[in-house]
């Protein structure tokens, strides 16, 4: 396939709305069915059984959930309005105490399943199952893509710009579809590092549509650097950033990593709500240091941070940026104060590297033999190819 004949291809997910009288079980409904292997895209809203039918109209959904207390001879009559105007949409009823009657009434008006409230995670996960078998939804069209993160252990690391021409460079050989998403919400810029072209919709934008989010959508907001390398652009205005939840996330990164074959998050170098969402998500984690002191202490606490939130060092990968022989401090000295293997070393070579930021130019295109778009495409490379023991890091710490 060429690369100027790519094209995003549509690959169905299934859509889950729920509905739930109690925040607590809506947030542990949310839970399980994230914890799903399915394509899903997820949205929840609490409230009554007066608000189905409403929901149903707004979100569209394959499968609506619906948590009730089902404490009336009427409310069933309320969800019958909500099945009859949706036949095709799957309804599954949780309910506290489900007698034989309710269930024969509940599959007379059209409700798929009915099942214990609180939920019970094998018996919704398998409801599930049969939707998605019923609607002949592959339980993966592909293999899901991965999701890395990149986090800059100080500023003025370098990260934005080594994430950007990492996503180019998994890119580079027109077989495989990469998503740069730039998280750093308050001072992103890694669509300028690829591309001269303003972006015409951001983060901000999609997230105010994240209820329709499908891969036609999410693939028209983004800027195509490349066939088949795409740049979701930071919201423009700081004001925007407060928009976006970390429950908006799961559903942006389950809808791109069911039609991109890695996903790329630029977040900059703070930990919060929203970070810690994507850090979830991710399967690993580059850290960008450089050698001197400042670095080498801030990148300690930063690791310290993310091991005591329950990140393994397995998923932690340091990459060592702008790095220069002879100098004070070494990749051993560095390794020893860690206690973590650096996994790249990124040589320094400020000439090509301004001119890719300031023309808006991905350094493997403007300089292809450049050491620092060799180095990148090496680890790319790495990536794309993991070792068969030991996996893709062991093959790393080589380089």
């Amino acid at each position: 396939m060429k690369r100027d004949d790519f094209e995003l291809k549509e690959s169905r997910i299934l859509k889950v709305a729920m509905l739930s009288y109690s925040k607590e079980n809506l947030e542990s409904l949310r839970r399980m069915v994230s914890s799903w292997d399915g394509a899903v895209a997820i949205t929840g809203t609490e409230g009554d059984l007066e608000i189905a039918a409403p929901l149903a109209e707004q979100e569209h959904p394959d499968v609506l959930v619906v948590d009730s207390r089902c404490e009336h001879a009427g409310a069933l009559g309320v969800l019958e309005t909500t099945t009859a105007r949706y036949p095709a949409m799957t309804v599954i009823l949780l309910c506290p105490n489900a007698s034989p009657e309710l269930l024969r009434d509940a599959m007379r008006i059209g409700v798929r399943e009915l099942l214990p409230s609180p939920a019970d995670p094998h018996a919704l996960l398998t409801a599930l199952e049969r939707v998605r078998q019923r609607l002949d939804i592959s339980k993966s069209p592909r293999k899901a893509g991965r999701v890395m993160s990149w986090i800059a252990c100080k500023g003025g690391s370098g990260a934005t710009f080594l994430a950007s021409n990492f996503a180019n460079a998994l890119a580079a050989s027109g077989s495989k579809r990469v998503a740069l998403i730039d998280l750093n919400l308050q001072f992103g810029d890694a669509a300028l590092f690829l591309s001269d072209q303003p972006p015409q919709t951001t983060l901000s934008e999609v997230i105010r549509q994240i209820r329709r989010l499908d891969s036609a959508l999410l693939a028209s907001s983004m800027i195509h650097v490349t066939p088949t390398c795409h740049v979701l652009a930071a919201p423009e205005n700081l004001a925007e950033s407060g928009l976006i939840k970390p429950e908006h996330l799961d559903t942006l990164l389950s809808v791109a990593a069911s039609h991109y074959d890695y996903v790329v998050l630029d977040l900059g170098r703070s930990l919060d709500a929203l970070s810690l969402r994507a850090l979830d998500k991710s399967e690993t984690i580059f850290l960008v240091i450089q050698l001197t002191l400042p670095f080498i202490r801030d990148c300690k606490r930063l690791i310290h941070a993310l091991t005591s939130l329950g990140y393994s060092r397995d998923k932690i990968s340091l990459v060592v940026n702008r790095h220069e022989k002879g100098g004070d401090i070494t990749v051993q000295d560095a390794e020893r104060v860690l206690g973590q293997k650096v996994s790249k070393i990124i040589p320094n070579s400020y000439r090509a590297v301004a001119a890719s930021v300031n023309q808006g130019v991905p350094l493997l295109k403007l300089a292809p033999r450049d050491p620092v778009g060799k180095a990148l495409a090496e680890l790319a490379e790495t990536v794309e190819t993991p070792a068969k023991s030991g996996g893709w890091l062991r093959d790393i710490f080589r380089g």
